[in-house]
């Protein structure tokens, strides 16, 4: 059913008059009457009575007449929202972030909710190796990743993080000056807690580069499923643990983290993505004010 012969319909019959109605539409009589012509044939009834008097509708005009409003309203409806839609200003952001996210990620959200309330915002907890293939499949539309970022996916840097060494309180421990040899020698063969790798296979990296970087070789003492058990564990006394140093935003009060010094110890955050949309650079833009702050 073409909304064109609709909003004529409805014309008409709100003027009661075929001339009227013309002049409204910015056409002319024959077209309106041939357009009233041709839904008639189409639903398979006659809607007006058509006289001197002008247009009168039929008991079937009168029936079918809430049906056509209804759809003209939902179709303009579609098109304002859709206008919002392409404007950036309603829709849904699929969003990732991994460890080195968990700070700046909710930072993100939170500015561009207050920015764009439209807009519905999930976000959920997922290595960045997860956010690669949701990005690239299509289910993820912006990420918090380490980087660098495969083929095929787009970045802007945000932020440098770097590795920490999370302590329990009163716990021996290298001094704050302390020489790259002297940690190395204070962690090679100690007994650490850490996150299992397959949850955090890129911080494993890291970590596992950096070990290699100062050549020591520290052991495993309890491993976790999540950062803030491996967090809760060094605050308990079980042992220490080598985490990012955003890690400061979760970790209990009795925690210390030093941090770690080293080529290997540090990298860059980024906010990926695939598509191209005004709602996706409205938030890479949010992403990046609060990398700022």
């Amino acid at each position: 059913m073409e909304l064109r012969l609709l909003r004529t319909f409805a014309t008409v019959a709100r003027t009661g008059n075929v001339s009227a109605a013309a002049l409204e539409l910015s056409t002319s009589q024959p077209a309106v009457t041939k357009q009233l012509q041709l839904l008639e044939r189409r639903v398979g009834a006659t809607l007006f009575v058509r006289g001197r008097q002008g247009a009168r509708l039929t008991s079937a005009g009168e029936a079918l007449l809430p049906d056509a409003l209804d759809l003209i309203a939902r179709a303009e409806a579609f098109e304002r929202r859709a206008g919002s839609v392409a404007a950036g200003e309603e829709g849904t952001l699929s969003i990732g972030f991994g460890l080195s996210g968990i700070e700046l990620a909710p930072q993100a959200v939170a500015l561009f909710r207050s920015r764009y309330p439209g807009v519905t915002v999930s976000l959920d907890d997922m290595s960045s190796a997860v956010q690669y293939e949701r990005l690239l499949a299509g289910t993820l539309q912006v990420g918090f990743v380490r980087l660098p970022v495969p083929a095929g996916i787009t970045h802007r840097r945000l932020r440098q993080d770097h590795l920490a060494l999370a302590l329990p309180a009163g716990v021996d421990r290298p001094g704050e000056r302390a020489t790259s040899a002297q940690v190395a020698s204070w962690l090679d063969g100690r007994p650490l807690v850490r996150l299992r790798p397959e949850r955090g296979p890129g911080l494993t990296d890291q970590i596992t580069r950096l070990y290699d970087e100062l050549r020591c070789r520290p052991r495993v003492l309890q491993e976790a499923r999540d950062l803030q058990t491996v967090l809760a564990l060094v605050a308990a006394g079980v042992g220490a643990a080598v985490v990012p140093a955003t890690a400061a935003a979760i970790a209990p009060g009795s925690v210390e983290l030093m941090p770690l010094r080293g080529k290997a110890a540090s990298w860059w955050i980024g906010v990926a993505s695939v598509e191209r949309s005004v709602l996706l650079d409205r938030f890479v833009a949010a992403a990046v004010a609060a990398a700022r702050t």
